[in-house]
């Protein structure tokens, strides 16, 4: 008698939320984000900026005019990135910081006419989790004390709570609020967000629900 065939159980599909609360969270989390990038930036970033505006200004035409206009201009909107994955805004200037240095090694390998923007946010990706896995096993947070001393996001009448949000972002799981926040925040579509961090779409939809289903728990 041949063996029955073995069945595979599907996987549990996501958790949702209300259109309504998904639209609250991301108008919160998009109108935090979006003030907290536009602070100053650090001593040490600015210099290293004007010291590649210089160092771009002689070169000759070995670097396209894509890459010397393009690496200066994304530094905002790596700033946001940075800050979206650090939860910390000291940690995403010196973020960006490497990842700029990195880029500037490593600038004979950019391939003109492809997706700078992309190239960047994968070498600030790659460049946080790195670091991350060595900060993991460092950092005990128990009572979330480390987690509310985090980038202070401007107190708004009738948003969440500062403290709450601050806390709940860092309690989600690492590719989860990546992927939250590159949706809220940044407006990237599930497509953009799968190529960026390396998945399928149906994974960043999962992550994305789960994400936000957590962070609407922990802030009850």
């Amino acid at each position: 008698m041949s063996p029955l065939p073995q069945t595979v159980d599907p996987a549990p599909e996501a958790p949702s939320l209300p259109a309504g609360i998904q639209a609250h969270l991301g108008s919160q989390l998009r109108n935090a984000y979006e003030s907290a990038g536009a602070a100053p930036l650090s001593t040490r970033l600015q210099g290293l900026l004007e010291r590649l505006s210089a160092a771009l200004a002689g070169l000759d035409q070995t670097l396209t005019e894509e890459f010397r206009r393009g690496l200066l201009d994304e530094v905002p909107r790596l700033r946001r990135r940075a800050l979206t994955l650090t939860n910390d805004r000291t940690r995403a200037d010196d973020l960006v910081q490497e990842t700029l240095l990195k880029a500037w090694a490593s600038r004979g390998r950019f391939e003109p006419g492809t997706n700078l923007a992309a190239w960047l946010y994968t070498i600030l990706r790659n460049s946080f989790y790195s670091e991350h896995q060595k900060r993991v096993r460092e950092v005990a947070d128990p009572d979330g004390a480390y987690a509310a001393g985090l980038v202070s996001l401007p107190a708004q009448q009738d948003c969440l709570e500062v403290q709450d949000v601050q806390a709940a972002l860092d309690r989600l799981v690492p590719d989860q609020r990546e992927a939250l926040l590159l949706s809220a925040v940044h407006d990237l579509s599930y497509e953009d967000i799968a190529v960026a961090m390396e998945c399928r779409i149906g994974t960043v939809k999962s992550r994305i629900n789960r994400a936000r289903a957590r962070l609407a728990e922990l802030l009850g």
